[in-house]
């Protein structure tokens, strides 16, 4: 990685060239219908469950790079994530992955530890939960803080000739707390409401499978299209959010 993404997110004049539109979020599409199918695989058990797992939280991942790109571009930035090979790719969301994975194990034994063990498995969900809702409003801010911790070691990877740092980028968030914990909270309040919102249009495309004389092609793209267009939102709405409180905390010095 060439340019530094801290630089990438101050403010800035925004470029002529840079347009974003509804085709900007498609980037993302290929790695989020991957993933969908590895929880589909991962819900069914077996032997296949673990391994299908991986591969959805690594699609999540790079689902994420993909989207991170386009809202530093649309936010009047430029983002070295574009100039990364498939390869590179691969390699940093395959740190990153174990690095939280490690994070999200610790964190769900010491909360089984405490006697939350239903909430506990729900915590391994973090990855997952960036994209796809979560299970719990507890998870759901949990995610909003994965994420969070996940953009900021591709920071600092950035800033540090790609060097993975998990223990750094939790550092960072403690060093800049008030606009990145503000961020986590609202994140997670966006994450409450787009669930009950999805519960909504999941409801009435139900009763559209129920009652309509549609063709089933018909039915399948509607339902194909709400679940992928839920999870484009959500990873949108997730590093808008978050580039904009960590680009006010280097605006404004936000240091505790």
């Amino acid at each position: 990685m060439t340019i530094a993404l801290r630089k990438q997110l101050e403010l800035r004049s925004a470029r002529h060239e840079t347009s974003f539109g509804p085709f900007k979020l498609l980037h993302a599409l290929p790695w989020l219908i991957l993933a969908a199918a590895m929880r589909v695989i991962a819900f069914g058990g077996g032997p296949a469950a673990l391994p299908a797992t991986i591969i959805s939280d690594l699609s999540v991942l790079l689902a994420f790079f993909a989207t991170a790109q386009r809202s530093i571009e649309a936010a009047g930035g430029q983002s070295s994530l574009g100039a990364l090979t498939m390869g590179e790719q691969f390699k940093l969301s395959f740190a990153i992955f174990w690095r939280i994975t490690l994070l999200m194990i610790a964190v769900s034994i010491g909360t089984e530890a405490i006697g939350y063990a239903a909430l506990s498995r729900h915590l391994m969900a973090g990855l997952d939960g960036m994209a796809f809702d979560q299970f719990t409003h507890v998870g759901r801010f949990w995610s909003a803080l994965i994420a969070t911790l996940v953009l900021l070691i591709i920071v600092h990877a950035d800033r540090n000739d790609g060097q993975i740092a998990l223990f750094a980028a939790i550092a960072e968030f403690a060093r800049r707390g008030l606009w990145l914990g503000a961020a986590v909270i609202a994140l997670g309040v966006v994450n409450i409401a787009l669930f009950y919102g999805q519960e909504l249009v999941r409801s009435a495309i139900w009763n559209f499978w129920q009652t309509s004389l549609a063709s089933q092609f018909t039915k399948n793209l509607i339902y194909f299209v709400f679940i992928f267009s839920f999870a484009m939102l959500r990873l949108w709405i997730t590093l808008t959010i978050l580039t904009f409180g960590l680009k006010q905390s280097h605006i404004r010095g936000d240091h505790i």
